[in-house]
């Protein structure tokens, strides 16, 4: 590996305008300066948080799963992550017999441990600037496709530079709307494990009542292992792999915490829209977000109702209905927020702000007409825009056009081939149909195509729909579905074994999914102009917007690379349509174990508590794990600013130890991924004593506590 001496320099202070904005890539921070973060309560050095060729915080977080973050707490490879980011895999490797996600499960010991197929985490191992080397070969006068063909050119030539030959993952990302570059290696491994997870009433306790919501009594968190090949390499699943090596794993603090005190989380948040101008929003909470929540919930309602039928389909369709039914609350309160805390007010008002700047002689000719042209942009694609968030969930819970126009490319190449041909392509293919019908319910299914079809029919303005969808019959698709070839698993392995070309080519089901994703195509040409327009327009009223406050550190909207928030455990102002089960407004930073108990409904969904957990709290058996005040502690409250992707995150002391794991935000700031409000944005946290405490008391794997570092 190249020696690359990129330990961080950067100064541990840096001035925010509010107090704990940010989500900052480790190499930004040098350009900060103000506040003394030690003042705040950092101990650690530049070197202890970020170091290349030494052991340092950045090595012990890992980007789980592609959409969450989670944390080694062992020499021995072993990971914290929450409940729900293992979700859809403990789903997976559940069954009606032994039902993981509903009892929970424990590993006693290694050898019990369950691959999670599909499952890797990503490690960072090094990151850098290429700004430079990218700009210098751009200029605002090209064209989309010439700026897009130097761009990619860069990158696959930074890849080349520092894959090592395919050892590491480069990937490279823009930043700042496309005004700057930097580049990222990861390592993969892809031996993943699942070692214990708390039963779901434990692990979604409060379910989608509490979500987004405080105070919360969630026990969100599960357990991992990450394996390596004999020479500690990644590899594919393997008996004979051993457990991987971290060259970091975190301390855990059983030391409690008190508000004001220093927390830092560090993880892979997704997606922000810090900079996204008042038009934008405007466009996002009147128009786009309500057609995401009306499909999420008629999407839901289909789901439910089989679900609630059938437990088999409830374990195949849960990790679906969750992360459907999580972005549809999240959603819907992001148009309440918007609208609460007056969001597109302060932007107009920032817009006014940057047009005093941009109307300056030397800044007009660059700068003042963006903000016109932006708005002349949004009004172009609004309807389409709309279309997109009716399309994006048909497409995401309708599976028979996705199963239908992905199989069925690989179905007519396969039956064009000749007899050697087809004995060389038929593993690959039967291989295909095992994961595309993997927890499949076809009549589930068929309700589904019928109700998103309907309603995409119903609410899309004909001159942005697809015409395949439109001219549908939407209350008998599930018919035709049910008579194509891709009715079934079975109906389609028929096909593998009586291949007929003339009968694929005819197929209803296979004509509606390529007629619905030509016009798709057909659609972004048709936008393709308004779109470059878009960006380039997007990328310079950024640029703009940043030189026109030089006094202050801007830092990138995430996009799901590695990033540090820096706050302090907070509390939040006392609402009187939630319930505190005697929670005091001074104390409103944590909840505690007795509050979890006082919401218990026995039978129901969403609060039902097992009762030999209900037994172990009236025994008070919380061992070391209480609070000094003899509490047993849930959950608690920080300012760190955080979004999607964060889950599992760790948050952290001014050591470094390990205090909980990040697992939600507030209904009062889901504004956040567009505004940071230092008032009322929090993270909501799961405390690390209580994942200790449930480890051990509830789920008796107290060896895997003898694996960890504790701090007393």
């Amino acid at each position: 590996m190249k020696r690359i001496f990129l330990l961080l320099t950067f100064m541990l202070s840096f001035v925010q305008l509010r107090a704990d904005e940010g989500m900052w890539l480790m190499t930004m921070i040098k350009r900060l300066n103000g506040v003394d973060l030690k003042k705040q309560g950092l101990k650690l050095t530049p070197e202890e948080i970020y170091s290349v060729n030494n052991s340092s915080l950045k090595d012990a977080i890992v980007q789980f799963g592609g959409g969450c973050t989670a944390e080694m707490v062992s020499k021995e490879g072993l990971l914290f992550t929450n409940h729900h980011c293992g979700y859809g895999n403990i789903a997976a490797l559940s069954t009606p017999e032994k039902d993981h996600l509903t009892n929970g499960f424990w590993a006693m010991k290694k050898s019990e441990e369950l691959p999670a197929k599909g499952l890797s985490v990503r490690f960072l191992v090094r990151m850098d600037d290429v700004t430079k080397r990218i700009n210098a070969k751009l200029n605002n006068s090209m064209s989309a496709d010439e700026r897009k063909a130097v761009i990619d050119a860069e990158y696959k030539a930074v890849q080349t530079e520092n894959s090592e030959n395919g050892k590491y993952s480069v990937v490279v990302r823009d930043f700042f709307n496309g005004n700057e570059f930097y580049y990222f290696v990861y390592q993969d491994f892809k031996d993943v494990r699942l070692v214990g997870t708390p039963p779901n009433a434990l692990g979604k306790f409060g379910g989608d009542t509490d979500n987004w919501e405080w105070p919360r009594h969630t026990a969100d968190f599960s357990v991992f292992r990450v394996y390596a090949d004999s020479n500690g390499n990644p590899a594919e699943y393997s008996p004979n792999n051993v457990p991987m090596k971290p060259k970091h794993a975190l301390p855990i603090s059983l030391k409690g915490y008190k508000p004001g005190d220093f927390a830092m989380i560090v993880g892979f948040p997704g997606r922000t829209n810090r900079y996204l101008t008042s038009f934008g929003i405007e466009q996002m909470v009147n128009k786009d977000y309500p057609a995401w929540v009306e499909a999420s919930k008629v999407a839901m309602d289909v789901m439910k109702k089989h679900m609630d039928a059938d437990q088999a389909t409830k374990l195949d369709y849960a990790s679906q209905y969750a992360s459907v039914a999580n972005y549809w609350k999240n959603r819907q309160g992001t148009i309440d927020a918007v609208n609460k805390n007056g969001t597109i007010a302060d932007k107009k008002a920032l817009e006014a702000k940057y047009m005093t700047w941009a109307l300056l002689p030397e800044n007009q000719a660059m700068y003042s007409g963006v903000l016109t042209d932006i708005k002349a942009n949004y009004a172009q694609f609004s309807n389409r825009n709309v279309e997109r968030n009716y399309s994006s969930q048909l497409q995401r819970n309708a599976k028979y056009i996705p199963v239908a126009y992905q199989l069925g490319s690989l179905l007519k190449t396969y039956a064009d081939q000749d007899a050697n041909g087809k004995a060389a392509m038929k593993t690959k293919v039967t291989d295909a149909i095992e994961r595309m019908y993997d927890g499949f319910n076809v009549k589930l299914e068929g309700e589904m195509l019928n109700s998103m079809v309907n309603l995409y029919q119903q609410r899309v303005n004909k001159g942005d729909s697809s015409p395949t969808l439109m001219a549908a019959d939407a209350k008998n698709l599930s018919t035709m579905a049910y008579s194509s070839i891709f009715a079934t698993k079975e109906s389609v392995m028929h096909f593998v074994e009586n291949p007929d070309r003339l009968k694929i080519d005819a197929d209803p089901l296979l004509k509606l999914a390529n007629g619905f994703v030509e016009d798709q195509k057909l659609g972004a040409e048709k936008y393709a102009k308004v779109d470059e327009a878009f960006a380039k327009n997007s990328r310079i009223f950024l640029d703009g917007l940043r030189k026109s406050q030089p006094e202050k550190a801007f830092y990138p909207d995430a996009n799901s690379t590695m990033r540090l928030t820096t706050g302090s455990v907070s509390t939040l102002p006392v609402r009187s349509d939630r319930n505190y089960a005697g929670i005091k407004a001074k104390n409103n930073y944590y909840t505690e174990i007795n509050g979890m108990v006082a919401k218990y409904k026995k039978g129901d969904e969403e609060f039902d508590l097992p009762q030999d957990f209900l037994d172990l709290v009236k025994r008070k058996d919380f061992g070391q794990y209480a609070d000094k005040k003899g509490f047993m502690p849930v959950n608690f409250l920080s300012n760190n600013d955080i979004t999607g992707g964060n889950s599992g995150s760790p948050i952290l002391d001014g050591q470094g130890n390990l205090l909980g794991l990040a697992f939600d935000g507030n209904s009062e700031a889901l504004s956040g991924d567009i505004i940071f409000d230092e008032k009322l944005q929090k993270t909501i946290n799961v405390d690390v004593r209580m994942v200790l405490w449930i480890i051990e008391k509830y789920g008796k794997a107290g060896h895997l506590i003898s694996e960890m570092t504790l701090v007393k």
